[in-house]
């Protein structure tokens, strides 16, 4: 009965967390990606990050969201992977990979019917949001 209660009261929490969050948010709007990590010159408006050959209109809402947040992931990721030191390259690349995990289980929390893949995503989302935080950070004592 104890696990139970727990449950419940861990799967209220996790959405009540979310519930303020407009439709759209997402780790891309939440945490925004370092400015040192992004390359310049390099004009992503350009790459095609389409719905990998599916048309939209036959995707599910949860789908075009998971599309959203892998666009936005792999748009940093190549961004920061561009870095040519491969320290800050490493570190940037995995900072947008992070937050492509928080994304990816915002949708989850948003879509989802299971308690225990939305507690796994609320687990995601705060163990991710703690390493972009201690990554962020040494970016910016480290990026020149």
């Amino acid at each position: 009965m104890k696990k139970l209660t727990t449950l419940a009261i861990s799967t209220v929490a996790a959405a009540a967390s979310f519930a303020v969050l407009p439709a759209s948010a997402s780790a891309q709007s939440t945490m925004a990606y370092p400015e040192k990590c992004k390359s310049q010159g390099m004009d992503m408006s350009k790459m095609d990050m389409s719905s990998a050959g599916m048309p939209m209109g036959e995707m599910t809402d949860y789908q075009k969201a998971s599309m959203e947040g892998m666009k936005d992931m792999h748009m940093n990721m190549m961004q920061g992977m561009m870095k040519k030191d491969a320290d800050l390259s490493f570190v940037c690349g995995m900072i947008a990979h992070h937050m492509g995990a928080i994304s990816m289980s915002e949708v989850e929390l948003k879509y989802g019917d299971n308690d225990e893949a939305k507690q796994m995503a609320q687990k995601v989302i705060e163990a991710q949001k703690k390493e972009i935080e201690e990554m962020s950070k040494w970016v910016d004592k480290e990026a020149k």
